[in-house]
C-alpha cells in the first residue's frame, strides 16, 4: 500500500508539471499503461495476505480514476494553451488583400471550336452532333468509295472486331445521316467531334484530332456560295485583311474539290519559315457534294447541289500560335496549357 501511495504522488506530480501534451503522453504511458507502474504493482498481488488484497485492489482502482482524470484535465488545460498559442502564431492580418482562386481555363481546341461555332451560327449554320462509332458504309461508301475504292488508303482505319463497324476518320462520316434527318428540307450543319486514324504519332500527327465538317444543300447553291461563305469565314477568324486562295485537288465526296489557304498571318504573305516561304498556309479542304453523295442522302441531284467543307481545330491554332509539335494539345502539361 505504501508503494502505492508513493507512485499515486509521483504520478500526480508529473502531469500537475507536464508542460506540453507530448510530455503528458509520456507520463501516462509510464504510470497507467500496459506496462505502467501502477499496473507492474498489481501484478505482485499474490505477495499480500489474503485478507489485504480487496482494500488493495479498491485502492488501486481508486488511484487509476483519480490519476486518469487528473490526466484529462491536464490535457484540456494545456490543449487550450497551445491552441492559444497556434492563434496568436497564425493570426491573420485581415487588413491584406484577399488571394484570389486559381481559375481554370478551356483546352485551345476548345476555344477554337467555340470560336468556330459563333461564325458559322452568325451565318446561319447549326451545330449537329453524330456519333464516333460507324459503320463502314457511312465513313465510306456513302461518301462515293465503295470497296476496294483506292481513296480508301488515303485514311489509316481503326476497325473493330466487327470489320463493318470502325471509328470514324472524318466527321464526312455524318453528311448522310444529316441529309436523311432534314431531307426534303434544306440543309446548312457544321458536324464537329473527334476523328481516329491509325497513324504513327509524330510531331505533326496523332491518332485523333478534332475536325469540324459544314454541309450546304439547298436548291441553286453553286461554288460562289461556296467561296463566298468559306472566305468570310476566314476573315472573321484571322482578321478582315487575310487573304484567301482556292487550289484544285481531289475528294471522293466532292466534285469539283478544292483545298483553301489564306494568307500567312505571321509574314503577311511575304514569306517565312511558318509558311515554308509560300506566303500561304492551307486551313480545310472543301468541294461540291458529289452527286452520288447526294442520292445516298435522299436528295435528287439534278434539282439540288451543295457544298461541303472540313478542317481542323488543331491546325488553326498551330497556324495562329506557331505551335511546332501537335502532340502538346494531348500531352496534358500544363505549362502548354495555361498559356491559352
Amino acid at each position: 500500500m505504501t508503494d502505492l501511495d508513493e507512485i499515486f504522488q509521483r504520478a500526480s506530480t508529473a502531469f500537475e508539471t507536464s508542460s506540453s501534451s507530448t510530455e503528458l503522453d509520456g507520463h501516462h504511458r509510464r504510470f497507467l499503461g500496459k506496462k505502467g507502474e501502477v499496473q507492474l504493482l498489481t501484478r505482485r498481488l499474490g505477495e499480500i495476505p489474503p485478507d489485504e488484497r480487496p482494500a488493495f485492489g479498491r485502492r488501486v482502482n481508486e488511484i487509476k480514476q483519480e490519476l486518469q482524470a487528473a490526466s484529462e484535465a491536464r490535457r484540456a488545460e494545456l490543449e487550450a494553451v497551445e491552441l492559444e498559442r497556434r492563434l496568436a502564431a497564425d493570426a491573420i492580418d485581415v487588413t491584406l488583400p484577399g488571394r484570389g482562386r486559381r481559375r481554370g481555363g478551356l483546352h485551345p481546341s476548345t476555344r477554337v471550336l467555340r470560336e468556330m461555332y459563333r461564325i458559322f451560327g452568325d451565318m446561319g449554320f447549326q451545330v449537329y452532333r453524330t456519333r464516333d462509332v460507324v459503320t463502314d458504309e457511312e465513313n465510306f461508301e456513302w461518301l462515293n468509295m465503295p470497296p476496294e475504292h483506292p481513296a480508301r488508303d488515303m485514311q489509316d482505319t481503326f476497325y473493330t472486331e466487327d470489320e463493318r463497324v470502325v471509328l470514324r476518320t472524318h466527321t464526312s462520316a455524318g453528311q448522310v445521316q444529316a441529309m436523311r434527318e432534314y431531307h426534303p428540307e434544306p440543309i446548312r450543319v457544321i458536324l464537329p467531334g473527334m476523328c481516329y486514324r491509325n497513324e504513327q504519332i509524330t510531331a505533326r500527327s496523332e491518332i485523333q484530332f478534332h475536325q469540324i465538317e459544314g454541309l450546304a444543300v439547298g436548291r441553286g447553291i453553286t461554288f460562289a456560295d461556296l467561296k463566298g461563305t468559306l472566305s468570310e469565314f476566314a476573315r472573321r477568324l484571322f482578321g478582315r485583311e487575310r487573304k484567301t486562295r482556292f487550289r484544285a485537288s481531289y475528294f471522293p465526296f466532292t466534285e469539283p474539290s478544292a483545298e483553301m489557304d489564306v494568307s500567312c498571318m505571321l509574314c503577311d504573305g511575304a514569306g517565312c519559315r511558318m509558311c515554308k516561304q509560300t506566303g500561304w498556309l492551307e486551313i480545310l479542304g472543301c468541294g461540291m457534294v458529289h452527286p452520288v453523295v447526294l442520292r445516298y442522302g435522299g436528295y435528287d441531284p439534278d434539282d439540288y447541289s451543295g457544298f461541303a467543307w472540313g478542317m481542323g481545330p488543331e491546325r488553326v491554332v498551330i497556324l495562329r500560335y506557331g505551335i511546332e509539335d501537335i502532340r502538346a494539345f494531348w500531352s496534358n502539361d500544363l505549362r502548354f496549357l495555361q498559356q491559352f
